[in-house]
This record gives structure tokens, sequence and C-alpha cells, in this order.
């Protein structure tokens, strides 16, 4: 297990000194020494059928973080730690609960097992790693519920195994991105590289590692070892958008409004940014449906960089290919407002109520929303008198004539009894005939 008793930001001045006085026993590892670790066996790392050391017997090669009894460190399998970036040395962890809008460090720990005594010209420079790199990553989103998996890998060109890795998580209660905070990166050890900034291509393809210099030689022994702390951020990027309308000139906003045809009318858009990231080339989109038409020259915007005041758009795009309102960081807003123009009485679609619903759009890089408005406006319709004969559309069928006798049914039934009555006499006549 780890465990060394050190207070906060106290460890690093603490551990640099113990590293002077005793260079071979210790290496500057405050963010390692300052956390309070649980057994490392419990943990994630590889490759786990590595060959492992001890202090009194080092590594006769070169191979990294395989030593288990490190005075400071313990098992340097375990060699990636994590906390939240406002808190103290003192709250590194295998495991944190991501919160929304907050950093992260991250460290990793490098150490070259290999014996000192294979760092010189006698033995061939065989314990000077060449190549050392670290790399790190993580996955650029976690689903609620979810733990990400931080991986650091370190390596040589002539280290055996190639490289080694280890893992720390943190778990999401709900959906974020991880961004990983470019420049944040930096390395601290006993040697001239001590607090120096690494590449940002630690996160992608990896970084060299050193001593005198990030140039990949790394001798073997505890007093060339060191760390790197990068930093990420949980991001939880979201947006809101609102739709209303009023009649032009009334500055009353809701969600439906009843106007006449050829009337004017006039939308406004909110869009909010909160969430924890920035928002990049916002657009706003404005559908206008049949019965309404834009009024040219009527779009204005209202944001900090107006100075909250409204401010004529050039362009005339909002109800067609969408307008550009820019970048806002968390907490920014836009509003929008134009104006449509209701069509005239004999062009809307039905006599009656019509209701003429718009939709406004706001497309960002972490997806899209909408909102409606309504605009109902009633088509007055001329009932024309039925002229039979003179307008196709006005065939009437002849009224039923009145009636003045007996029931249909009833002449129907005389009618036939009399037939039948006939027959038989013709029938009876031509017996007699014959």
């Amino acid at each position: 297990m780890w465990h060394v008793e050190c207070p906060g930001g106290e460890c690093m001045k603490k551990l640099i000194a113990a590293i002077k006085r005793a260079p071979k026993i210790a290496t500057s590892l405050a963010v390692v020494a300052a956390a309070v670790l649980v057994p490392a066996a419990l943990f994630a790392w590889g490759p786990s059928d590595r060959a492992t050391f001890t202090m009194q017997a080092p590594a006769p090669y070169v191979t990294f973080n395989s030593i288990t009894d490190n005075p400071i460190v313990g098992d340097e399998r375990n060699f990636v730690r994590i906390k939240d970036a406002g808190t103290d040395n003192s709250a590194y962890s295998e495991n944190i609960n991501l919160q929304a809008g907050k950093e992260y460090d991250v460290f990793v720990y490098y150490h070259n097992n290999a014996s000192t005594t294979l760092n010189d010209e006698a033995h061939n420079y065989a314990g000077i790693a060449k190549d050392a790199f670290m790399r790190v990553q993580m996955p650029t989103s976690v689903n609620a519920g979810e733990k990400a998996r931080v991986t650091g890998f370190v390596g040589a060109s002539n280290s055996n195994p190639g490289q080694v890795w280890d893992e720390a998580y943190a778990t999401a209660s709900s959906a974020f991105n991880l961004k990983y905070v470019a420049g944040s990166a930096k390395v601290y050890s006993n040697g001239a590289v001590n607090g120096q900034t690494m590449p940002d291509s630690l996160a992608t393809t990896g970084a060299k590692l050193g001593y005198e210099a990030l140039d990949g030689k790394l001798p073997g022994c505890n007093q060339f070892a060191g760390y790197v702390v990068f930093k990420f951020r949980a991001d939880q990027p979201n947006f809101e958008l609102e739709k209303q309308v009023g009649k032009a000139g009334e500055n009353k906003y809701s969600e439906e409004i009843t106007a006449l045809p050829g009337e004017e009318v006039e939308y406004k858009i909110k869009y909010k940014n909160t969430g924890t990231s920035q928002q990049d080339n916002v657009m706003i989109k404005d559908a206008l449906p049949k019965g309404l038409s834009y009024v040219n020259g009527s779009t204005y915007i209202s944001n900090s960089k107006t100075n909250n005041k409204w401010d004529l758009v050039k362009e005339e795009t909002i109800t067609g290919k969408g307008l550009n309102i820019g970048s806002y960081a968390p907490g920014g807003a836009a509003y929008l407002k134009f104006k449509a123009k209701v069509t005239d009485n004999t062009k809307l679609e039905k006599c009656g109520v019509n209701k003429l619903v718009n939709t406004a759009t706001a497309e960002t890089d972490n997806g899209n929303k909408s909102d409606t408005a309504t605009v109902v406006v009633s088509k007055t319709c001329d009932e024309k008198p039925c002229v039979p004969g003179t307008d196709k559309a006005c065939t009437q069928t002849p009224a039923e004539l009145p009636k003045t006798g007996a029931d249909d049914s009833l002449v129907a039934i005389v009618g036939l009894g009399s037939l039948i009555a006939a027959a038989s006499y013709y029938i009876a006549s031509r017996r007699t005939l014959n």
C-alpha cells in the first residue's frame, strides 16, 4: 500500500528536499505520497504477468514501474491517480465522481527500474532507456452511470515489456464530455526537465520523457524517476431556446396570438447557453408557414456584443439558410426579433380559423433544439345564393311533388290488382274460344 503522512501542498517541498538529501531513495512524487491509497492488486494494470522487482534487487534491464516496495509509492504498478483540481494534494485517489464544469488533475508516475550500475560505459549504457515516452488516453464522453477509464502508458524502445499501463476512474452520475486541457501537462523530477510543459501530443501519440532534457533518454534508478500531471475538464453542454410572438409595435409576446389578415406580427427568439462549455457558431433558423411572409429589414439581435441593445442584422437569412449568431460561453445569451406579415384574406388556405405555426431552431455542435409560436387568423368567406341553371356548382335535385291523393304504396297495390284481373280475363276468354 502507499501511505505517507504529508499534508496538502507541503508534500512537494518535503519530497524534493528528500530527493536532494538522498537521491537514490525516493523521487519527488508529491501527488502519490499525499494520497490515501488502497491495495494495488485491486486495480487494472498491465501487462499483469510482467516480472516485478524490489528496491534491493532492481531490474537487470530497462523496464518501467515494476518495483513493488518503493518506499514512497509502494507498488509502482499502480501508478495513475486522479483528483479534483480544486482540492489539495491529499485528495488523489483511484476514482473520483465527476461534476459538471470542474477540472481534474491526473498524474502518471514513471521510473526506469534498471539497476544504476548499468548506466555507465562499462556496461555499455544498458540501463539507460531509449526513446522513453509517456502517453495518456481517456474517452471523449461518458454516459450516466458509467466509469471513464483514464489510462497512462509508459515505455521505451529498449524496455521489456515495451510499455506498461495503469488506470484511474471517473464516475459519471449523468452524461459528460471529457476534454484534455491543452498546455496543462507538466513534468516533475530531480532533473533539468523539472517543471517543463509537456507537448499536447501526450494525449494523442505520446511525448518523450527524459532527465537532462525531454529527449527520450532516461537512466535507471529511483533518482531519475518523476511524474507528469495534466488536467481534463468534465463538460456538460446544454442550452435552451424559447420562441414567442406578438403584434408588431405592442412589445407583448406569448406562445399564441390572434391576428387579422394583412396584419404584421413580431417574433422573439431567446437562445441561452445553460451548459458548462462554450458553444461556437450557433445557428438560428425560423421556418415560416404558408400564410406568413418575412418583412425585409426587420431582424434585430441583442447580446453582449451589442451591449444588450437591439442592433439591426444586415443578413436577411433567418427564415432561409439561418443566421450565425456567434459563440457563447456558459451563461451567455442572445435575443433575436423579426417581423412577418399575415397574408391577405383571399390567400388564406381555408374559410374560418387558420392556425399558422412556425418553428425556430437553434443548431449547435451539441445538438439542435426547436420551439414554436402560433398566429391564429380567421378567413371570411362570402356565401353566394344558389341559382339553379346559372352555376354548375349549384345543381339541385328537384323538390318532391306534393302528395294530394292516396299513398304511393296503395296506388301501387291497386294498379297491380288491376293488371292481374285483366290477365285472368284474357286467359278465360281464350279457353272459351277453343
